[in-house]
């Protein structure tokens, strides 16, 4: 899924089969991350910066103390893209560490 293109209806339904905790909000990907102090959210969303700076893809995200909340749109395809969906993925992998 390396292709950055919008994703199909169809294909998005499959892919929020396997992203945990996501979900669509208003046309975009969301999520809400957890982490019990601010320390951990802000060492998230640092790790989640550099992931994020590499791949050119930058979420909408908010802090306040321990959550983090998402939204992944991709604004110049108008919609959900595939590196929403990777993104996604790389969060939820640096959540879990």
């Amino acid at each position: 899924m390396s292709t950055r293109r919008l994703l199909g209806p169809a294909e998005l339904r499959e892919c929020l089969r396997k992203l945990s905790g996501w979900k669509t909000l208003k046309g975009k990907l969301h999520q809400e991350y957890k982490f019990g102090t601010f320390a951990k959210a802000f060492g998230f969303m640092k790790k989640v910066a550099v992931a994020a700076e590499a791949m050119n893809h930058h979420p909408e995200w908010l802090n306040v103390y321990d959550t983090v909340r998402v939204d992944l749109v991709t604004h110049d395809l108008g919609g959900i893209s595939t590196y929403d969906v990777i993104l996604a993925e790389k969060m939820n992998a640096l959540a879990r560490r």
